[in-house]
């Protein structure tokens, strides 16, 4: 399965770029192949290699941005971490993203979950960030008193903590990260605190080696997060929580996403596939859950807001031990007109080319999968497409328009081919 048909039918509408101009330039981001350490903006031009020999520091006030097919290669020594006080606009395109990524020698199993580099640390300071066909991969460093984000108090600014591959803390800022790819991180994939915030089309797998969330949203977010794929995050899918207590409350809209095996690799009572906790509130539509641990799992001890929603979300597990934790008690949430079956095997979503009885302790992501559902697929007709979403008119970042997805009547990321 290539990303053509991963994200095949569901692209942002998107208002035309006009352009961009080259801003100042602190080091080599010329047209040609270049490295780079310190403070950079401008342009990295399509089609280039950037060396990243360090941390590099994208300065308040400035922007980077990286055009379609430029790869991003971090040394494996220096562990670089990308701090950003002004903005980052990464705009790969489906035929040619941008990567962020090692020397494909050190892409081994022994390496899965990465560690060879930090990750994109954006600080209050930064305005608007955007992933667009952007893969992050093999990052996720632990941090030390000698590192940059630990020296100017980002993220959580003390050593001994494993870098996620995308932190956002500005309340007032912008995040869209659309159209892209996480994979090969050793804890959280992200992890936010803030913001006007989109998340489509994105694919999530082998993160965690022992925790780890693909989707981490703490208070200040208003987010809409839509046909996301994860596979077998260590723990959970998205974990939604008002931890911060900043202003607005933490709302996250999460509609027609694909969770398949996470959670299994971190059996403790700590969630599995959505962690509901600190008065967080959340709306949860046309969600599918293949062989997850649990289903969506609240913090009994700091529930979420009574306010929050769930509807139309669909269940299935090949086994019984997997079917008996879908079942709704004092901290299993089961929502209006959720398909939540008793017995192994029900619900069968009917993907075109996945085996269900796959080992749920699995964390390598086969390409060739396709979690299309096939045309008789039960699950075609399920979903709802009657609620509210937060940014239905659109973000305008950068001169870019970015709307989130409309919702669909089938259940989970994938409709028919």
């Amino acid at each position: 399965m290539n990303l053509k048909q991963i994200f095949a039918g569901f692209a942002l509408s998107v208002v035309v770029f006009a352009g961009c101009q080259k801003a100042n330039i602190d080091v080599d981001t010329t047209p040609a192949d270049g490295s780079a350490i310190g403070e950079v903006s401008g342009v990295w031009a399509k089609g280039s290699t950037q060396m990243i020999k360090g941390d590099i520091i994208i300065p308040a006030g400035k922007s980077l941005t990286i055009e379609e097919g430029v790869t991003v290669v971090m040394d494996t020594v220096a562990k670089p971490e990308i701090i950003v006080k002004g903005n980052l606009y990464s705009y790969g395109t489906a035929e040619n993203p941008v990567k962020f990524t090692v020397n494909d020698a050190y892409k081994t199993t022994a390496k899965k979950f990465g560690r060879l580099w930090g990750g994109i640390l954006a600080a209050p300071s930064c305005a608007e960030l955007v992933l667009d066909n952007t893969i992050l991969e093999y990052g996720g460093s632990t941090t030390s008193d000698a590192s940059t984000s630990v020296k100017q108090g980002l993220y959580k600014a003390v050593s001994g903590e494993n870098l996620p591959a995308l932190w956002f803390s500005n309340v007032n800022g912008k995040l869209i990260v659309v159209n892209s790819i996480i994979r090969n991180f050793n804890e959280d994939c992200t992890y936010i605190e803030g913001g006007k915030v989109i998340f489509a089309n994105n694919l999530f797998y082998t993160t965690g080696v022992t925790g780890g969330e693909a989707m981490n949203f703490k208070s200040g977010c208003l987010a809409d997060l839509a046909y996301n794929m994860v596979y077998s995050a260590n723990t959970n899918a998205f974990k939604l929580s008002n931890t911060g207590d900043r202003v607005p409350q933490a709302y996250i809209i999460a509609y027609n996403n694909t969770m398949i095996n996470t959670g299994w690799r971190r059996p403790t009572a700590k969630g599995g596939s959505v962690w509901l906790e600190s008065t967080v509130r959340a709306d949860l539509y046309n969600n599918l859950f293949a062989n997850t641990r649990f289903g969506v799992k609240r913090d009994t001890k700091k529930p979420e807001d009574k306010r929050s929603v769930y509807s139309n979300n669909w269940y299935y597990g090949f086994d019984q031990a997997t079917v008996n934790q879908f079942q709704p008690s004092a901290d299993i949430v089961a929502g209006v007109n959720d398909v939540i079956g008793k017995t192994a095997g029900a619900n069968d979503p009917q993907f075109v080319n996945y085996p269900l009885s796959t080992s749920n302790s699995n964390a390598d992501f086969n390409t060739s999968w396709d979690f299309h559902l096939k045309a008789g697929s039960p699950a075609l007709t399920k979903g709802i497409t009657t609620f509210t979403r937060h940014h239905a008119a659109g973000i305008i970042v950068n001169g870019i328009t970015y709307k989130s997805p409309d919702p669909s009547s089938f259940v989970g990321a994938f409709g028919t081919k």
